[in-house]
């Protein structure tokens, strides 16, 4: 089984089981985002992980095989359709130069990982419309002089 036929699995057992990503996250002691990032084939899961995550959704054991192989990470270099994702792609272009500016005053001449690295999604209820908070949390690498 290749990452896109286990995308297609789980997603579609996850639909079957009427589950949200909070739940299969606390069920296999994971966060959220990290495992909906898994199941769409974007990270690799450790074998323990994968068979969790499999039990829980009610996949076959050999959807661990594909959720423990390590992901190529690429993706459609389009401009995305999908108006959350365009968002997202316009933040970083809108705002993309001004963080890395002001990343670098604070931190010096380095970039943030993606790889040592988590994410978050919270809801901020407001009386003028709820509010979606995404905080990203990577470790700062400098870049080395030789």
């Amino acid at each position: 089984m290749d990452k896109l036929e286990m995308r297609h699995t789980l997603l579609a057992a996850k639909a079957r089981k009427k589950m949200s990503w909070d739940d299969i996250g606390k069920a296999v002691g994971m966060s959220p985002v990290w495992v909906a990032s898994a199941c769409y084939g974007m990270n690799s899961a450790s074998p323990d992980v994968a068979h969790k995550l499999c039990d829980t959704l009610g996949v076959e054991s050999n959807v661990a095989d594909a959720l423990v192989a390590f992901p190529t990470k690429a993706w459609d270099e389009a401009i995305p359709q999908d108006p959350f994702i365009y968002r997202l792609y316009e933040v970083v272009g809108v705002y993309g130069e001004t963080l890395k500016d002001v990343v670098q005053e604070k931190f010096g001449d380095g970039i943030m990982s993606a790889i040592d690295f988590t994410m978050e999604v919270d809801k901020i209820e407001d009386p003028k419309g709820d509010r979606v908070l995404l905080t990203m949390n990577g470790k700062f690498l400098p870049y080395k002089s030789w």
